[in-house]
């Protein structure tokens, strides 16, 4: 790191969730190479979650109390006092100035960091995006890739604007989406591309940054936060669509009035056609549990290969256990989509 000299990058890291808490922990135990020095942690405040509703920390917390490192939580950094939160952004800021970073890291944060914020550290914020920007800016992109059927996706590192994911863009790095990742698979893929990524631009900030693109706004798409409704099947959709929303997905439908999980499905065979009507359960194997699908783009209509189903309350089951259980009978029909 040619920035200062001798002196070490006082970075600070803002992320909250795992995704952001594999780049902090790489990070870390590169500090010494990188000539850097992590002098602050900003995430977001511990919340209930689980059962219980205990409060958690994040995932990130959780590193940095591991490696002794100074943690912030605001709740906001705009200086429009909300007095529901009863704390002005003001201080929040103060304090961000305190620890005079050259450089701010962040990745899946989940606050948001007005323009004031990003030109507090000497050489701006960085993001780890989860896409190939500029597709997929938003909440959700890892998501919306596997639903809209790419077989790309990767991490950008971007120069933070004051727009949704619309600054330059300092580095990629790509990675394939296979037709049995799932939106869990390609987190923990893309997770150790950002590590990697952030790593590489931080070895040459200047270097990157000097060589920063800009985005094409009209290649833009959007990745719209998720929705649980969203994860509700349709059968009339066609095999291939189904299959992607249950790998992206909390999917879900319905059987005589019960809500059930559909965790896992097999590859779409594209030999398997059929002429049953959608929503049929058309056998229930020790394989597979096999559906009947809506049309598909070529006109024809699939089966779908069901492989783990979860009823409420219950574990996850695998076709043996289900075939062995009754819960399911062949010529069934899942609930459909008003």
């Amino acid at each position: 790191m040619m920035i200062q000299g001798d002196k070490r990058l006082r970075v600070v890291f803002a992320g909250t969730p795992e995704f952001a808490a594999t780049s902090l922990q790489r990070l870390i135990e590169q500090q010494s190479i990188l000539n850097i020095e992590i002098v602050a942690v900003y995430t977001q405040p511990d919340r209930k979650s689980g059962r219980g509703q205990k409060i958690t920390a994040s995932a990130v917390k959780k590193v940095a109390i591991a490696n002794n490192i100074p943690v912030e939580q605001p709740v906001s950094f705009s200086l429009k006092y909300n007095p529901e939160q009863g704390v002005s952004g003001k201080v929040s800021r103060e304090t961000l100035e305190k620890y005079r970073p050259d450089v701010m890291v962040v990745a899946a944060y989940g606050l948001i960091l007005p323009l004031g914020v990003l030109g507090i550290p000497k050489f701006g914020c960085l993001n780890i995006h989860a896409s190939l920007l500029p597709r997929w800016r938003g909440a959700a992109p890892i998501q919306r890739a596997i639903l809209a059927g790419d077989t790309l996706t990767g991490i950008t590192i971007m120069q933070m604007n004051q727009g949704l994911d619309t600054g330059d863009m300092l580095y990629k790095n790509i990675c394939p989406i296979t037709d049995m990742d799932t939106a869990q698979t390609l987190h923990d893929k893309l997770a150790l591309l950002g590590a990697d990524a952030i790593i590489t631009v931080l070895q040459d900030l200047p270097n990157y940054q000097k060589k920063a693109e800009k985005q094409m706004d009209n290649e833009a798409t959007y990745a719209e936060k998720i929705h649980s409704t969203e994860g509700q099947i349709n059968w009339q959709d066609s095999a291939e669509n189904i299959h992607r929303q249950i790998r992206a997905l909390n999917a879900y439908s319905y059987l005589h009035d019960e809500r059930i999980k559909v965790l896992a499905a097999q590859s779409i065979k594209q030999d398997q056609v059929t002429t049953e009507p959608a929503a049929k359960i058309v056998s229930v194997g020790k394989k597979a549990i096999l559906v009947s699908c809506g049309t598909s783009d070529d006109g024809m209509k699939r089966l779908i290969n069901l492989t783990v189903l979860q009823w409420a309350g219950a574990k996850p089951l695998n076709t043996e256990q289900i075939a062995n259980s009754n819960k399911i009978n062949d010529g069934d029909y899942f609930e459909m989509v008003d």
